[in-house]
Parts: C-alpha cells; sequence; structure tokens
C-alpha cells in the first residue's frame, strides 16, 4: 500500500545538487513526488512509493549526496493521496 512522506531537511543542502541527487534516487526506487528548494536554505520533498521503497529513499535523503552535510531531516507522514506520476524538480 503506498505511502507519503514529507522531509524537510537543512544542513548544506542548496548548491550540491541535493534535488538532483533525490530525481535519481527516486527514480532508483520507484517513487513519486517532488522536490524544491526553500527560501530558509532547505530542501523541501513530498514523496509517496511502497514503504520498503520509500524507507530507503528516506535514508539517501538523510546521507545527501557529496558535498551536501545534512544535519536535520523533518520527517511527516502523511496520508498517500496517489497523485503524483513521476518524481520531479519544482521551484
Amino acid at each position: 500500500m503506498p505511502q507519503r512522506v514529507h522531509l524537510i531537511i537543512s544542513g548544506r543542502v542548496q548548491g550540491v545538487g541535493f534535488r538532483f541527487f533525490c530525481v535519481d534516487l527516486a527514480r532508483q526506487h520507484g517513487i513519486r513526488g517532488w522536490v524544491r528548494n526553500t527560501e530558509d536554505g532547505a530542501v523541501e520533498v513530498m514523496a509517496e512509493g511502497e514503504e520498503a521503497d520509500l524507507k530507503l529513499f528516506v535514508q539517501g535523503c538523510r546521507r545527501g549526496p557529496r558535498g551536501a552535510l545534512v544535519r536535520d531531516c523533518q520527517e511527516t507522514n502523511e496520508p498517500p493521496a496517489e497523485m503524483f506520476d513521476s518524481f520531479e524538480v519544482t521551484f
């Protein structure tokens, strides 16, 4: 059964390819949703997928790409809406 998670990732996460890392990671795990930079320097993610795949995706987001330094990852589970067809960078 699909699940949904909302992440706010902070630290050195902008200017290091974090959003595109998330897109690649999402595609590897069949995750749908979006990722974007926030005005306060964080990265925000809304992701849906099967539980096991979503866990692996979130673990990857907690590490981030080479050059990133994740200091915090706030994770909120939400009811799945199954409204995404892919995973994309939004602005």
